[in-house]
């Protein structure tokens, strides 16, 4: 797992076609262009300017050349909330390997440890139980349900909703 850089850009579009199916239930509708090494430069330009200001840090998966998953930490709020929320995806056919969790496990300990934020959040749609187990064997508990919390496959969706606090230092404290 490492930080994205511009020149994953076709591995991640690549990644997104290879995933297409197994991600469209989880995912908003994709138009086509989303499946191209030009739309995904674009987005790792708007992230990466992001990553810069440090309100986002998007982390790619890799098998070999391969992207295998992703990992974003977003909305990133220091001062006194200190929060990110947390997203992620693994390729259909690494699942059941522990990708996913060790992911998750990873970005909560940079998060902690270097972002020195005290808590991150994730959701999962309600019907995502494989998500929703990778997230409690991550330390995550669940704190509530939304309906209609995003727009997912063409529909608002209900999520629930899960935290970690990382650790009770005082805001910004170093570990």
């Amino acid at each position: 797992m490492r930080v994205a850089t511009l020149a994953d850009a076709a591995a991640f579009a690549e990644a997104q076609v290879r995933n297409r199916e197994h991600l469209q239930p989880w995912e908003p509708l994709r138009s086509e262009r989303w499946f191209t090494t030009a739309a995904q430069e674009d987005r790792l330009k708007e992230q990466l300017a992001r990553f810069d200001k440090r309100e986002i840090v998007p982390w790619f998966l890799f098998q070999g050349d391969r992207v295998v998953g992703a990992m974003t930490l977003t909305d990133i709020v220091p001062g006194p909330f200190r929060n990110g929320h947390l997203g992620y995806w693994i390729d259909a056919d690494m699942l059941g390997k522990g990708l996913a969790t060790a992911g998750v496990q990873a970005v909560a300990e940079i998060a902690d440890s270097e972002l020195l934020l005290h808590r991150i959040q994730a959701s999962t749609m309600t019907a995502n139980v494989a998500s929703q187990r990778v997230l409690t064997k991550a330390g995550f508990t669940q704190i509530g349900t939304a309906p209609d919390y995003l727009h997912i496959a063409g529909a608002w969706q209900a999520s629930h909703l899960y935290q970690r606090i990382l650790n009770n230092r005082a805001p910004g404290e170093p570990a």
